[in-house]
């Protein structure tokens, strides 16, 4: 007896058109048309700086319509081929059809996801900087273990992963890591890891093999885009150059190719050491000290805690996000969400998908409530 898939098929109908609602669809053809028709006026690429911007917004309106159009159709197409399922038994033509469903079902998850990110850096680039905290020398270890899994994590959308520094540990790990991660969305979607990272485990490094409890931070930061204007006087930094001591081959680590730029009226330090030309360490050092400038000023400027770092915490017990339980049994739990998994070396290879979605339900459930409970005051 061939499963008939109609009812879950009009279910995600309803809310791939619901999506489409919150995504300004017939807007965003408009818009398109709108940008199509100036980006042929003659003279248009006189101002190159505007003309680029143009076209990026551009190709972002037609990925999302596209991305939409896509999934209408082929759900069409799935729902055809479960009525030929269904009428003919046709196991394989069947079980074909529950995998398109499932593909759509996640596509469509991708699709509501960009609903979420309307915030002004959301769709950029992220600034992450990895911070071991509480535990000594293995919390060093377990930010090695953080950078594994968000590299891993971002590979698996295709993201790119820009390393800037990350020097190694005393015995183990690494002191520190900064890198950018380059992909749609991925400051929205990466702004669901700020905060500290609680690891429990048997101690590689302890004889009587006790167990450990280690912590981490991550910090996430857009990349501002160039026509955001944050002004750094030359008198106000201090350049120092080194020879970088983490990987990077021979060239980087025998030359003094490392730069590290001190801003001293505010105290912030920017390291980077990852490329092999100085002048190329310091241009990306002056790109993360203006995200770090700009996050600082949004601060001062608000009364509340700046909501693209979130709430600072000690990097300690009680203050986490999500533990990561290695033993006496094998755990991740998210403290906010509650999702949970036992396939914790799943999540350690970058499987952080479900945590990440769930994150943004949660808190576009959170706000929800926030402007019913303001709206209702």
């Amino acid at each position: 007896m061939i499963e008939d898939r109609s009812q879950d098929i009009r279910t995600l109908a309803e809310r791939v058109k619901r999506i489409g609602e919150y995504l300004h669809v017939d807007a965003k053809r408009a818009e398109i048309a709108t940008l199509e028709a100036k980006a042929g006026v003659a003279g248009f690429w006189d101002d190159q700086a505007l003309a680029q911007k143009t076209m990026a917004r551009l190709g972002s309106l037609k990925d999302d319509v596209s991305a939409y159009d896509g999934l209408v159709a082929d759900l069409g197409d799935v729902e055809v081929g479960n009525e030929l399922a269904v009428a003919e038994e046709d196991e394989e033509l069947g079980a074909e059809t529950a995998a398109k469903l499932a593909d759509l079902t996640r596509r469509a998850d991708d699709l509501e996801l960009s609903t979420w990110f309307t915030g002004e850096f959301d769709p950029g680039d992220a600034l992450l900087t990895i911070t071991p905290g509480q535990g000594g020398l293995e919390a060093q270890d377990w930010a090695e273990m953080l950078l594994r899994m968000y590299t891993k994590y971002a590979e698996s959308r295709r993201w790119r992963v820009d390393l800037h520094d990350a020097p190694t540990g005393v015995e183990l790990g690494i002191d520190r890591a900064v890198f950018t991660v380059h992909g749609k969305n991925a400051y929205g979607m990466l702004t669901s890891e700020m905060g500290v990272h609680r690891l429990v485990r048997i101690s590689p490094t302890d004889e009587k093999k006790r167990r450990q409890t280690t912590f981490a931070g991550v910090e996430v930061l857009p990349v501002l885009p160039d026509d955001i204007v944050v002004e750094i006087r030359d008198e106000d930094i201090r350049v120092d150059v080194y020879r970088s001591s983490g990987p990077g081959g021979q060239s980087v680590n025998t030359t003094d190719s490392a730069v590290r730029i001190t801003h001293m009226p505010s105290g912030l330090v920017v390291t980077c050491q990852n490329e092999k030309s100085q002048l190329k360490n310091k241009d990306t050092a002056m790109t993360i000290l203006r995200s770090r400038l700009y996050e600082l000023e949004r601060q001062k400027r608000k009364a509340e805690l700046d909501a693209l770092r979130g709430e600072r915490q000690d990097i300690s017990f009680g203050s986490q996000i999500r533990n990561y339980v290695l033993y006496p049994y094998q755990m991740v739990k998210d403290v906010r969400t509650g999702v949970e998994t036992g396939n914790v070396d799943a999540v350690l290879s970058g499987d952080l998908e479900q945590f990440v979605v769930a994150f943004h339900r949660w808190r576009s459930g959170v706000s929800a409530a926030a402007e019913h409970a303001g709206a209702g005051a």
